[in-house]
């Protein structure tokens, strides 16, 4: 069995190379120790590899800045089976406005946009907290700002299921298996500039139910199947800030606790399947180098 794993950042932006190394090495490990072997885009024309190499794969996979994942997974599920986020759904999450009032008009809370005082300033488009600013100062072009909530920032790691068809996509009516609840590191610097630097996973927080509940509505209001991390800020209630239809870093915590393979979740998802409950041992801090800590 061969699978294709087309991570853009390692040869592509030098900026988020590290975060990408570090979900590509967890990834290579688990697919090759459940009997695949995994090949990789090279460093010239990103697309063009997986026009070549798809074709070859028994599954494929994309982690790309959400931006451009609509290019390259929908390549990629033309040539064989994906097993991330559809196409379609990625490019709905990958503009933030348009996928927070989605949200909010299905009764999901998130931060409401703002054009006075102090604000979260953001890309409609980005990821990993770039140009993500605390500011009074007016969005720029492609920008857009929101109300800031003081509370924790967590995330909460689903996997979606579905069944994919030779025209469409079948719904299993599975619920999203949740991997584990992330206390993320979020550091707001002296110009106001947002910075993730990993987080802390499991966590059983006392508000468990909520946060999950929450990430799990957001999910199917979205439509995203495969991994997806929902960042969420906790205050009065869970607040939605991102939904990333996507392999996250917290993928690099989640996956020294976990007893199960992400490879064979993955898989198993995308036809329909897989476990109802992962088994998670200890806690572990990890950094966006991969780096990671027991505790």
């Amino acid at each position: 069995m061969r699978a294709l794993i087309a991570e853009y950042t390692v040869a592509h932006d030098p900026a988020l190379a590290p975060e990408g190394a570090a979900m590509l090495a967890v990834l290579n490990g688990s697919f090759e120790r459940c009997g695949y072997e995994v090949v990789h885009p090279g460093s010239g024309d990103f697309l063009a590899d997986i026009i070549r190499l798809a074709p070859e794969c028994d599954v494929g996979l994309v982690i790309a800045p959400d931006h451009l994942l609509f290019t390259y997974t929908s390549a990629l599920e033309r040539l064989t089976h994906n097993i991330g986020c559809g196409s379609m759904n990625a490019a709905i999450c990958a503009n933030k406005r348009r996928s927070a009032a989605i949200l909010s008009r299905n009764g999901i809370a998130v931060p409401e946009e703002t054009a006075d005082g102090l604000r979260v300033v953001k890309p409609e488009q980005g990821c990993a907290a770039q140009g993500v600013r605390l500011t009074e100062q007016k969005p720029g072009p492609g920008e857009f700002a929101q109300q800031f909530i003081d509370g924790e920032h967590l995330s909460v790691s689903l996997v979606g299921s579905r069944v994919v068809g030779d025209a469409c996509t079948y719904y299993t009516g599975k619920p999203p298996l949740l991997l584990a609840v992330n206390r993320q590191q979020i550091v707001i610097d002296d110009r106001g500039r947002f910075h993730y630097h990993g987080g802390e996973t499991p966590v059983i927080h006392q508000r468990q139910d909520e946060l999950v509940e929450t990430a799990v509505r957001a999910l199917n209001v979205l439509g995203c199947q495969g991994y997806t991390g929902v960042d969420i800020v906790l205050a009065d209630r869970p607040y939605v800030v991102d939904v990333n239809p996507r392999i996250t870093t917290s993928i690099v915590g989640i996956a020294a606790c976990m007893e199960e393979e992400i490879a064979d979740i993955l898989v198993a998802a995308s036809k329909g399947g897989g476990p109802d409950v992962v088994h998670l041992s200890g806690r572990v801090r990890f950094d966006s180098q991969g780096t990671v800590e027991r505790l």
